[in-house]
Parts: C-alpha cells; structure tokens; sequence
C-alpha cells in the first residue's frame, strides 16, 4: 500500500496485497458473481439490471442448450407471446424504433444512416426494405400483412433509391469494407450496418424459418434460402449491436416504449450475441480470454492493481490489456463493480474471427464518490468469454474461466509538513549561538516532520530547492528524503565555520510533496524554510590565541603557524588566494592597532 499502519475500516494487519489468499479469494467472488449472472438471466448470463435496453427477468428462462436444441429454444422465446404487427403498421412505428437519437422528429436509414424525417410521405423520403427479400419468403407484402413480411424486426427504413440498387440480392461478403454497394450479384450493406443485417438475418431463420421453410446457408441456395452465412457470422463479430441497435430491438418489443406496435418478441441474437457460434458454426469454439502475463490452465486470471490516490483529488486512470488466443470469435462481458468505471463495459463486446494473440485495452478509472474519505477499497472488474459451446477442450470457450482485475484503490489523506513535532511549523530559525574564531565548529539541530495520521496519512518526499545569504558560513548535512511516513521525522545537521569572524545568516527554501513515486497525482509543494544565524566573535582580527582579548607573543606565534601552513585563516590582504608579504604586513598593522 505505500503506507504505515492500518487504513480504517480494515482488518488488523492491514491490507497485504501480495498474499495468496487474496488471489483465492478474488476467484470466489468471480464464481459467485457468474452464479448471480447465470440466475438473473434463467440459465444464461444476460444483460445487467441497470441496462435499459435488457429483456426482461426470465424472458430467456427456457434458454439453457447448444447447437440444434439452443436454436430451437431461442426460436420459441422469440415466438411465445409474440404480437404480429402489419406491414402497413411499419410506417408509423419506424418514428419510435428507428429515432435519430440526437432528433427525436427524424429516423436514421439503413445503408447510409442518413437522417430523414419520420413521417411517412408515401414512400418519396423513405421506404420499407425487406432484408431478407419479398422473393425469397412465401407470400407478398400488403399494408395488411402479418408474419414474417410484416415483421419490424427483419425492416428497416431505407433510402428509396439504395432499396432499388439493393434489390432482391444476397449480402456478401466478409472482408469487404467501407460503404455500401453493389458487388456484381451481391450488396454489401456498409460497415456501419453489416453486423445489424447480420442479427436480422439470424432472426428471420431462426424465428420464421421453420415454419415459413427459411433458411440462411453457404454456397448455392434455392427457392426461400439465403445465401452468405460465413459472411453473416463475420459481420456478427467485427460489428457487435451498438446502442441504436440495441434501442431498436427494445423499442419494438417494448409496450412502454412503443405501446400502439410493440410486438412483445425481441431479436434474440442482439440480446445473446453469443450464442451464434453455437447455433451456427460448431461446438469446439478455442478462444481463451486472459489478464496479466498468462493464464491458468483453466482460463482464468487475475491482474492485481493497486491505486494510490489522494482523498478529495481525482485518481489516475489505469490502462489494462485483456488478451485473446484463438482464431474463433468471441463475445465477452466487462462487469465493474460499483466504485469503478471501466472503458469497455456490458456484454456487447466481440474479438473477430481470426484474431489470435489482439488484445484489448481497458481505461479503469474510480468513481468520485470513493474519494471522499480516507481508506481503502476491494474493488474488481469481471471479465467473462461469453461462448456457450464446451468442447473446445479445457480453458477455451465456455470453458474458458472468468478473468479478474483486482482494484485496491487507497485513499491517503495528504501530507503534513512541519518543522515542529507537536504542531505544523513551516518555518524556525536555528540560532548556532556565538564562538570565537578557531574554536571549532558550531553544530546545531533541525528536524522535518511528516504529521499526517499515521493509519491514511500519506508519505512524503523532501528536496532541497533554494539557499541565499551567507552559505558560505554554513555547512547542512542534508539528502533528499523520500516516502517519511506519517508519525516519523528525519534530523539534519547544520555546522557554522570557525574559521572567519563575523555574524552570519543564510536562507534554506526545502519542498516537500506527496511521495512522489506512490501517486500519479501528489498535489502541491509544501514550503519548508530554515533560518540559520550565528556569529563568530572576538571579532579582533590579529587575536589568534588564548588568552582571547588580549593580543601577546601567542598570537604572533599562532598567527605565523597559519601562514607557514598555508591556512586560509592567514589570508588577510590582497590578493586574496595566495599568501606573501601583504598578508604579513597587513597582520603587523592589525597587532599594532590592538582589539577594542
């Protein structure tokens, strides 16, 4: 933690953020939490409570299969309580499902996300596109329609002129990027809206596709399939359902939200992204998600973070990288607990097919609310590799473990710097008293202090940043001081030299801060400023020797060992540095002059 003593509101003994039960502990959460998940959503992991766009508490409670057995589940949740809406209807429920969310007048198109106005004129401004076409469902489509060519969640509003480019043509193809277009006899529907057809097209097989004989398939199709799976599947992971999509399947199904068209049945593959692997491509998905260097045998990991932050301030952010081996796709979730914020979060979160060894950068930050009060705080985010298939082998899909990053986030309160032990003292003067010239040193005292409490106080750091006056006279005995706990001190010695008579007094600026090394963040400079004095008196320049006052034979011998050892001391006329004749003379004048 960086700092002494026991936070509050903590265990004797601290918090030790290196022990092993800590790591095992952090993995019973994680198994609590997935159990919580798992019951909330009657079998399968769904969206949190607080997401206002999640299905409701139990609307997925049959849903608990793989393969086959999870596709006909998924078609049953999608069919029960279903209200089937006209075509006709589609005209005035696109203003509630398909709202421009910055203009609640307009609506946003497929294809080129142009921003139109909702009202219906027609058909000049805007028209209904049937993603899976008229042609390859049994029937036509009449204002009167109900089923499948009726159904908003398999229209969308579109561009007259594109739904004439677009026509009857399959969706094609997986690598193809930027806008969309024509690609000899398929479209591709753009990158903003090529993971949206994706789910459509999911649905409209699953939902209407064994009654009505639909079916999405690769290669050559004939009478009500379509082609273009693998590029569906693609699609599904490089552009996972975003908030407008996500409105969009709420909206339709919602009697709050659209209470004359609500349909009462959701598209259950932007609810459960993760199941399309099993229900599409196979039971051995390999994709293993982990945090830190590497992960357990089992999948799982744990990452320890440790932020250190001052109370009232703002905390750094923490950069984490969640990595991914395996070429399958994979859908995760991000779980913060309720003290963090995290950069990626919910179950709307995909690595592509194809992306072994990527990684993921997760921006962790801490909710202001955490940093009122000193202490520390058991934070985690929960990362969980939603895959369903389990014969993918050990540590890889659903047998993939949940990831853990473990947030200690201690709050200290700041530094107090002092002079003083009892109280904060942020200057003094340290009087080194009166000697006589080569009477030896003068040595005094001074201290710093660190009066921050000792349980949430926070360490502090030292540095010398100025000195003026007479330093020459002085000598401290100072080194920068790092991370001085709370309740401690450290002693600095300061000298003054005997060696050269006169009254003296020099300035000595120290900041100190918040350790430095412990916070991203550690505040302002607290000043620390020593005044040192002293005088070095018998300020009779020629009385080198006791008797001091009185000037005799001993100060001229005194004075003549000086010089012929060359000593400094003996240097009393021009030019200074060297001595000769002018230092003899000048002595000679003094001794005659006598003391006062």
């Amino acid at each position: 933690m960086g700092v002494n003593g026991r936070p509050p509101d903590f265990p004797p003994g601290g918090l030790d953020l290196d022990r092993p039960n800590r790591r095992q502990a952090m993995k019973s959460v994680v198994s609590f939490s997935g159990m919580c998940l798992i019951l909330l959503a009657g079998g399968k992991a769904a969206a949190g409570l607080s997401d206002p766009f999640a299905p409701p508490p139990g609307y997925y409670s049959g849903v608990s299969g793989t393969g086959a057995i999870l596709k006909a589940q998924l078609g049953s949740a999608m069919t029960v309580g279903h209200i089937e809406r006209t075509y006709g209807d589609f005209r005035s429920s696109a203003a509630i499902h398909d709202q421009d969310p910055d203009n609640p007048t307009r609506i946003l198109l497929c294809y080129n996300r142009a921003s139109v106005p909702a009202t219906w004129d027609g058909g000049s401004t805007w028209n209904r596109e049937h993603v899976w076409p008229q042609s390859m469902q049994p029937g036509t489509a009449s204002n009167s329609t109900r089923g499948a060519l009726g159904d908003p969640h398999a229209l969308l509003p579109a561009n007259p002129s594109i739904n004439s480019s677009r026509g009857n043509k399959p969706f094609g193809f997986a690598e193809t990027t930027g806008e969309h277009r024509s690609l000899g006899s398929y479209y591709f529907p753009g990158d903003m809206d090529k993971g949206d057809i994706a789910r459509i097209l999911f649905y409209m097989d699953t939902r209407w596709g064994p009654s009505l004989g639909l079916a999405l398939v690769d290669g050559p199709a004939s009478g009500y399939q379509m082609p273009g799976l693998s590029d569906a599947v693609a699609w599904h992971f490089i552009d996972p359902p975003d908030t407008f999509e996500r409105r969009r399947n709420h909206a339709i199904f919602s009697q709050t939200l659209n209470p004359l068209f609500y349909t009462n049945n959701r598209n259950a593959f932007v609810d459960m992204p993760e199941a399309v692997w099993s229900v599409y491509v196979d039971q051995q998905n390999d994709s293993t998600l982990w945090v830190g260097p590497s992960p357990d045998a089992d999948g799982s990991s744990i990452e320890m973070v440790t932020i250190n932050v001052l109370v009232s301030t703002s905390a750094p952010t923490v950069d984490i990288d969640l990595h991914k081996s395996g070429q399958d796709g994979t859908y995760f979730s991000v779980t913060p607990s309720p003290g963090l914020t995290s950069s990626i979060t919910g179950r709307h979160n995909a690595f592509a097919i194809g992306s072994n060894g990527e990684s993921r950068t997760i921006s962790i930050g801490v909710d202001p609310s955490l940093l009122a009060q000193p202490g520390v705080h058991i934070e985690s985010i929960v990362i969980d590799n939603l895959d369903l298939t389990q014969q993918g082998g050990m540590g890889k899909g659903a047998n993939d473990g949940d990831d853990v990053i473990a947030v200690d986030v201690a709050v200290f309160e700041p530094a107090v710097a002092s002079l003083d032990h009892d109280s904060v003292l942020t200057e003094t003067v340290i009087d080194l008293g009166v000697i006589t010239p080569n009477s030896g040193d003068a040595v005094g005292w001074f201290d710093f202090f660190n009066l921050a409490p000792t349980a949430t106080g926070a360490p502090m750091d030292i540095e010398w940043i100025s000195a003026s006056g007479d330093t020459g006279a002085f000598v401290i005995d100072f080194q920068p001081v790092s991370s001085l706990q709370p309740g401690s001190g450290v002693i600095v010695t300061a000298m003054m030299d005997d060696a050269v008579a006169g009254t003296f007094e020099a300035v000595y600026t120290f900041a100190a801060y918040n350790d430095r090394g412990l916070f991203a963040e550690p505040g302002p400079a607290q000043d620390l400023v020593v005044r040192l004095v002293g005088e070095v008196s018998g300020s009779c320049g020629p009385d080198f020797a006791e008797p001091f006052g009185t000037l005799n034979f001993f100060d001229v011998a005194a004075y003549i060992s000086l010089y012929n050892a060359q000593d400094p001391a003996a240097d009393l006329a021009a030019p200074f540095g060297t001595l000769n004749f002018f230092d003899i003379s000048a002595y000679i004048a003094a001794y005659g002059a006598g003391c006062p």
